[in-house]
């Protein structure tokens, strides 16, 4: 057992550094991208399934109530939260139109659409990029390996280059505490490091 948890440590960190290497320059600038939304009246709406419908949830609680700093709540909107909607699209339409009829519904061009996809494959996170474009929106992606099919897909991809779930999505919760922190180290001043 001592031997599993010291590989897996190894290969979390591993993620999280050929993440930080690569990537650096588009989580910069999706930074940028949030803190140009807030300010314009814009609101960052979030999206995945399973782990990363979690993801989008615990994010969108820490733009909304507090990351390090108490400031002003900053408008995110988690698309997996609300039961009827997801469950009447499902069972009305389909289970890959249960993102993307949000966007329609609530996404104005001033807005961030972000996708959280392991494989980047996911039918109704691609479906729901696909309508943002369509609005105007800016939108990005969290993915894993190649990126799949939402490397294509969306404006701004940050991509974890590894093929391993576990530590794809450790990285991707690592990215979305980066994404508060310098969000709120932009708007509101330099925060102290703990």
């Amino acid at each position: 057992m001592k031997n599993i948890l010291r590989q897996s440590l190894e290969n979390s960190i591993k993620a999280k550094e050929d993440f930080a290497s690569s990537q650096e320059k588009n989580l910069i600038l999706l930074v940028e991208w949030l803190v140009a939304c807030f300010k314009n009246g814009g609101k960052l709406l979030i999206f995945g399934n399973g782990g990363s419908a979690a993801d989008a949830q615990h994010m969108a609680a820490e733009f909304v109530n507090r990351f390090l700093i108490d400031r002003r709540p900053l408008p995110a909107l988690a698309l997996t939260t609300d039961t009827s909607i997801l469950t009447s699209v499902g069972n009305d339409f389909s289970y890959d139109d249960i993102f993307a009829k949000q966007i329609y519904a609530l996404g104005k061009k001033e807005d961030v659409a972000l996708g959280i996809s392991t494989s980047g494959n996911s039918p109704n996170v691609v479906n729901a990029i696909q309508a943002a474009r369509e609005i105007g929106m800016q939108t990005a992606v969290l993915t894993g390996g190649n990126g799949g099919k939402l490397a294509s897909e969306a404006e701004l991809v940050l991509n974890v280059p590894c093929d391993r779930t576990p530590h794809i999505q450790e990285t991707h919760l690592w990215i979305e505490h980066m994404l508060c922190w310098l969000v709120d180290e932009r708007m509101f001043g330099s925060l102290v490091n703990e």
